[in-house]
């Protein structure tokens, strides 16, 4: 069974990976050295600064409480838990667009307008989740607004991964280990670095991770940016990618990016 690494030794191994050193750490999170050091002997970072260490690392604030096992501050969630409905749709059919198309739907969602936030999020959860790697990785996708279905439809279409929802909810129980494949096409539609992500569940990888394709990197983009809209927007948003799809037909290609 795969361990969860504690937040300390997920820190070291981070700037041990990134040949950075305490001070330089410290200086980019404008924090001292004794708060950085305090962290890595097993201190719990507050909230403040482990925003900071997350802009010092070039992680999302949200991923970085995920992966630290702590609660997630509201601002950081995704503004409308209703609007997971279109999500998976939109970068699926964003997914069979060329490269144009798809730079061209992700700069109209980033252009539509930011709307206030009316409710806490509150994703529904079918089955309980283990306080282990499997359950980091799936909240992540939960913070991205993708249940199990999402996440099955959604990685099947843009990596070579292709597993049933009920995988997802028995690997987030922790009765399924994460796999180095896995991972890695986790990794490719979260934005993450595959090879630091990998350490970060503590999951040895079988090679060094390829890069991620095109369309992956891309879906991954969308993916972010869709959290801060409404349902609202979220549904005017799968039309506008359905239309510019244009395909005759409804179903979706697998594994678009190949192998």
């Amino acid at each position: 069974m795969t361990e969860h690494l504690g937040f300390a030794a997920m820190l070291a191994w981070l700037l041990d990976h990134r040949e950075l050193g305490v001070r330089d750490l410290a200086d980019r999170a404008g924090s001292t050295v004794d708060e950085v050091r305090a962290v890595l002997a097993g201190e719990t970072p507050g909230e403040g600064l482990l925003r900071r260490f997350a802009a010092a690392l070039g992680f999302r604030a949200v991923d970085l409480f995920i992966l630290a096992g702590l609660v997630v501050p509201d601002d950081t969630a995704p503004l409308d838990a209703a609007a997971g409905r279109w999500v998976p749709h939109i970068v699926m059919d964003a997914a069979h667009l060329p490269a144009a198309g798809r730079r061209e739907l992700l700069q109209i969602v980033r252009a539509l307008p930011q709307e206030e936030r009316r409710t806490r999020f509150a994703p529904k959860q079918l089955a309980p989740l283990a306080d282990g790697p499997g359950d980091r990785v799936i909240r992540m996708f939960r913070y991205r607004n993708l249940d199990w279905t999402g996440m099955a439809k959604t990685l099947a279409v843009v990596t070579p991964t292709y597993l049933s929802a009920a995988t997802y909810g028995v690997i987030g129980a922790g009765r399924k280990d994460l796999t180095p494949r896995l991972v890695t096409h986790c990794a490719a539609l979260l934005g993450i670095d595959a090879t630091e992500l990998a350490a970060l569940t503590g999951v040895r990888p079988d090679a060094v991770p390829p890069p991620a394709a095109a369309e992956a990197v891309d879906a991954a983009a969308l993916l972010w940016e869709l959290r801060r809209l409404s349902a609202t927007q979220t549904r005017h948003a799968s039309e506008l990618a359905r239309s510019m799809r244009g395909d005759s037909h409804d179903g979706y290609l697998v594994n678009l990016p190949g192998p």
